[in-house]
């Protein structure tokens, strides 16, 4: 590759001193986490007879704490509560029982009468394999050779031939039966009273149980606490889920077999939802009693016949359907977490363990999502990928299996756009290529990630063309400043721009000398994107603008600094390095050139449109009474309130009217912003307000760094508060109608996870319940607009 720095020389492992040292500190680690790994597991093993009943206390209180927590917050002292769960609980399955009951008592009598039948279509069966077939002779040749090989092995020595002797019990007393059948019903009927003894209690003072358990999880409360809640939710969530499937499967099963004819329909869609709690092979289990005895009632094969449908087409319908409709991600593991668990927890536990597997697989990811020394468990068990899609691109590229990163990459621009991709993933494969050019990667891992990305990037302007005609000249020209990375990311950018409407063109990387000025073609081109990944660009950034300013004067300079320190994004380095704009993503950039080439068009492009439904939104404002300012108190509070959770310099609750956005609360003040003697924000002009996008599109914005982003940052009266990020979340009005957004912003761009924005939307609709609410003497509060608008609602802002 061109240009490219000359990575350092590495000395071997044996001239670093500290490598050995590194190296035995390793090996201790590893047979230290196996040496536990193995004592855990002989623990588990052979701490079951204990372990096993307080799995299975835990995974009951798991279920029956809801309820539980539902009758208490109604009122209900907490053992009372308890005591009428456990109850009802206890009856419901005694009850179910008897029925149960009656239903194998009807069956084990009328079994006689169903001998004849499966005696007649035994023999029958015997008829059939006795008839003559194509396997006969090769069934006679086995017979005769196991014949001889029994002859062989059964022929006698020489002597006397032993006699074969059979030993005859004492027939037991009857007392003695009894004894026998007590001692062996003592031992699940003491599990079952203990298990239901530590559930009473557990659900009786289930707070002390869990500052215990915070208490043994040490460290971090919030951490810890975020622990036991997740495990608690998902756990809760995986059960109800759970039932919900087996009665989905069970209830049809019965119904199905009573119109088929079968006896006991509704034991066997009782026991086929049981069943449905043990993975894997009780569904089989279970469907082994309904067809046996539809093969014993029906004297024909149609009965057999319906019953194997029905169970076929129930278990489709809930694997495929069912299942991963009501399942989804509540569990959060993978599909192979799932089975290994199950071989893990069957090896020690035995069918119990098959039974509990999931559960406890999901109390073990839990911890490792919120422990770090736990970490390893989240990337083993969990069902989110181990990568992130630009290195799972970047290890494609580097392992020479470019039909796989196209494959991933096609499949990433299908949920969103080409643009977004090179802007999200593809910049950050390239930013990763940068970060492990010199540290790790070989010379063959280079020459495959520059083919693999020449693949990858021609593969998908076949795929997804721009509607530009070929022959368009381009009036940009995106050119690398150092490295080949630097290239290719300029060959993503011209193909962004041109779904914007922009021709552009890429060069190759390149020395911004004479020579090469001398030779570069810039006659249709009206700006120069010049592209850089290096962190420290600034020197050689500078060098090339001046050559391109000395010879082409009027030459519009872009430079695109892909991992440019804070310090070179300021308007002064921006001078200094004689750039007409400096941008840092392919979205900025793209709108960045796109406001140089049509400044009219961009504005135009980059406004929010204003909805359908504009004067039925505006209508449902009014009719809140908010801008009447009688919620100003309650909505400066939750102002405050969304200000201190998120941590963030000031939040606002705003409305958008026909042509204004008004500030109805606000957490504190904005030095430099328009306001009030009170430090109350006046209205601002619709069309500048950050939170008219949020109404425009009906969802939450999220702007990392004002600056940063074409659509604001060239806004002055959002420049005048100084804030660089923002995030709004859409006030939805009960008809589904937005009528303003929550508002936090900051003084230092930042990023929201997706958790901290459902945040963000819960506390907006706390807000939107706020504004809705009725007054004191529960009229409606539906009024008319104030006569005479307040300072702090309806002045004009001074010009």
């Amino acid at each position: 590759m061109p240009n490219l720095p000359t990575a350092p020389r590495v000395l071997p492992s044996r001239v670093r001193g500290d490598s050995v040292t590194s190296r035995d500190l390793d090996i201790v680690k590893i047979a230290a986490a196996l040496v536990t790994a193995a004592i855990l597991l002989a623990g588990l093993y052979y701490g079951r007879d204990i372990l096993i009943p307080l799995a299975i206390a835990f995974l009951i209180t798991f279920a029956l704490n809801p309820p539980v927590t539902w009758f208490v917050r109604r009122g209900l002292p907490r053992l009372l509560a308890t005591s009428l769960v456990m109850v009802t609980v206890v009856c419901a399955l005694a009850g179910l029982g008897v029925i149960l009951g009656a239903q194998v008592r009807s069956i084990a009598v009328e079994l006689p009468a169903y001998q004849s039948t499966i005696l007649t279509k035994l023999s029958d069966l015997r008829q059939n394999l006795k008839a003559p077939g194509f396997l006969d002779g090769v069934l006679r040749t086995v017979e005769r050779l196991q014949k001889e090989v029994e002859s062989k092995d059964t022929k006698p020595a020489d002597g006397p031939v032993p006699q074969r002797v059979e030993i005859v019990p004492t027939p037991q007393t009857p007392f003695e039966q009894v004894f026998a059948w007590v001692v062996r019903s003592a031992e699940p009927l003491a599990t079952a009273g203990i298990i239901l003894i530590f559930v009473f209690l557990a659900l009786l003072d289930i707070g002390d149980l869990r500052d215990r358990l915070l208490r043994l999880l040490g460290g971090n409360f919030h951490r810890s606490t975020d622990a036991i809640q997740e495990a608690g939710a998902r756990i809760s969530r995986y059960l109800l889920m759970q039932l919900l499937v087996n009665v989905s499967y069970g209830v049809p099963l019965a119904a199905g077999l009573w119109i088929i004819g079968v006896p006991g329909a509704l034991l066997w869609g009782a026991v086929g939802a049981v069943m449905r709690f043990v993975p894997y092979v009780g569904p089989l289990i279970a469907a082994i009693f309904p067809v046996a005895l539809a093969f014993a009632v029906d004297s024909g094969w149609s009965m057999l016949l319906w019953t194997v449908a029905l169970i076929v087409v129930l278990e489709l319908t809930s694997n495929n359907i069912v299942e991963p409709l009501l399942y989804g991600s509540s569990t959060g593991l993978s599909a192979i977490a799932l089975i290994a668990a199950a071989i893990l927890w069957t090896a020690l536990w035995g069918p119990v363990g098959l039974i509990l597997s999931t559960p406890l697989t999901v109390c073990l990811l839990v911890l490792g999502r919120n422990l770090p020394q736990l970490r390893f468990l989240a990337t083993m068990l969990g069902s989110t990928p181990a990568l992130d899609v630009p290195a799972r691109i970047y290890q494609r590229l580097i392992a020479d299996d470019a039909d796989e990163a196209v494959e991933i990459a096609s499949t990433e621009i299908e949920k969103s756009s080409i643009v977004s991709f090179y802007d999200e993933i593809g910049i950050e494969v390239l930013r990763l290529a940068s970060e492990e050019y010199l540290q790790n990667a070989s010379a063959e891992h280079r020459l495959r990630l520059a083919s693999g990305m020449d693949t990858l990037l021609d593969d998908l302007k076949d795929q997804y063309p721009s509607s530009l005609s070929p022959e368009a000249k381009p009036r940009v020209l995106c050119i690398g400043g150092k490295w080949e990375i630097d290239a290719l990311a300029g060959e993503m950018l011209a193909h962004a721009l041109s779904f914007a409407g922009i021709a552009a063109a890429s060069q190759p990387a390149a020395s911004i000398n004479a020579d090469y000025l001398a030779k570069l073609d810039l006659k249709s081109a009206d700006i120069v994107c010049l592209s850089y990944f290096t962190p420290n660009p600034a020197i050689p950034a500078r060098h090339a603008c001046r050559r391109l300013r000395r010879r082409w004067p009027n030459m519009r300079i872009v430079l695109a600094l892909w991992n440019a320190p804070p310090e070179l994004l300021t308007d002064e380095s921006l001078a200094a390095l004689k750039a007409d704009a400096v941008v840092t993503s392919v979205d900025e950039a793209v709108r960045r050139i796109h406001r140089i080439v049509a400044p009219e068009e961009a504005k135009a492009a980059q406004q929010a449109p204003i909805p359908d439904n504009d004067a039925e939104r505006v209508d449902a404002l009014k009719a809140t009474g908010v801008l009447e300012g009688d919620k100003r108190e309650a909505l400066d509070a939750l102002a405050k309130r969304a200000a201190d959770v998120f941590n963030t310099s000031l939040a606002v609750i705003t409305t958008i009217d026909k042509d204004r956005e008004y500030f109805v609360g606000q957490s504190g003040k904005l030095p430099n912003a328009i306001t009030d003697d009170t430090g109350t924000l006046l209205p601002m002009d619709r069309e500048h307000a950050i939170c008219n996008y949020v109404v425009a599109n009906e969802e939450t914005l999220v702007v990392s760094d004002i600056e940063r982003d074409p659509r604001f940052a060239d806004n002055e009266t959002i420049d005048q508060w100084n804030m660089r990020f923002y995030a709004g979340a859409p006030l939805r009005a009960a008809d589904g109608l937005i009528i303003g957004a929550l508002c936090i912003l900051d003084s230092e761009p930042r990023a929201l996870e997706e958790n901290e924005v459902a945040l963000l939307e819960t506390i907006a609709a706390d807000v939107v319940a706020t504004i809705t609410t009725s007054d004191a003497h529960g009229e409606a509060s539906v009024k008319s607009p104030p006569a005479a608008s307040s300072a702090t609602v309806g002045q004009v802002v001074p010009r």
